[in-house]
């Protein structure tokens, strides 16, 4: 096990109980959050996993607007809003950081990364000294690129080391095939001294060796083994008997 460092950019994550108006009150009534007292981050990769409505993103967003990075995703630097949708979660939590500080970050929103992109055309297009943000993108519009294209230049070539990533759902436009080239990715990533928060569903992503797993259930959050995760129960069962699975549910 790896111990929590004084080193990583986030330790652990603390709920400010006090400042919740109310446990029955969305999102301090969701499960991930109403009996949240302290959640310990991986100094490499944490990942958040549950079922859908568990508040897996919701409890990411809130994580990610406290450091201080825009709603809808982004760098820092990032301040265009589409909608105000975000809850007010990220006003009672506390960020338990390290000594050492992120060069860099960023937070993928996989709903509002075309959003994102249109920002970027957006002062792209304005007058500016600087060279065009593309260019960090690999240099050609995500908007002229797939969903699953433009996922993979990001994770390519904005992603520099030395940087804190939160990662929401980041396998929703990924083939199998590039969620294996992310995890090679994240991996060289980490040796670049970064560290990772990360929701998913997937069983491919919450492979990566030595990383925490926290389970959402009814009861809050959880460690969980990998191998005990029910994304990867459901996934064996299923690619171990294809035709068998299938005639249960179809039956």
């Amino acid at each position: 096990m790896v111990a929590v460092s004084s080193e990583q950019y986030i330790r652990e994550i603390k709920l400010r109980r006090e400042r919740v108006p109310s446990f029955s009150e969305y999102p301090f009534s969701l499960p991930a959050v109403r009996n949240l007292q302290t959640l310990p981050l991986h100094p490499a990769v944490t990942f958040i996993v549950g079922e859908n409505g568990s508040g897996k993103s919701t409890l990411l967003e809130a994580i990610a607007v406290a450091w201080g990075f825009n709603p809808e995703g982004g760098t820092k630097n990032f301040n265009f809003q589409t909608r105000a949708s975000h809850s007010p979660l990220h006003k009672c939590l506390t960020l338990v950081k390290g000594i050492q500080r992120p060069r860099d970050g960023f937070f993928l929103r996989a709903e509002s990364f075309f959003n994102l992109a249109t920002d970027i055309e957006r002062m792209d297009a304005e007058p500016a000294p600087a060279p065009p943000i593309i260019n960090s993108y690999g240099g050609r519009s995500l908007h002229e690129q797939s969903h699953g294209e433009s996922f993979f230049a990001l994770m390519m070539k904005r992603f520099s080391g030395n940087a804190l990533y939160v990662l929401d759902e980041p396998e929703a436009a990924l083939s199998p095939t590039r969620q294996l080239a992310m995890l090679s990715r994240m991996h060289q990533l980490v040796q670049a001294r970064s560290q990772f928060l990360i929701a998913t569903h997937s069983p491919i992503l919450m492979a990566y060796p030595n990383a925490w797993l926290y389970q959402i259930t009814a009861d809050g959050l959880s460690r969980i083994e990998y191998r005990q995760t029910e994304h990867y129960i459901v996934a064996k069962r299923f690619l171990n008997d294809p035709d068998g699975q299938l005639e249960k549910l179809l039956s």
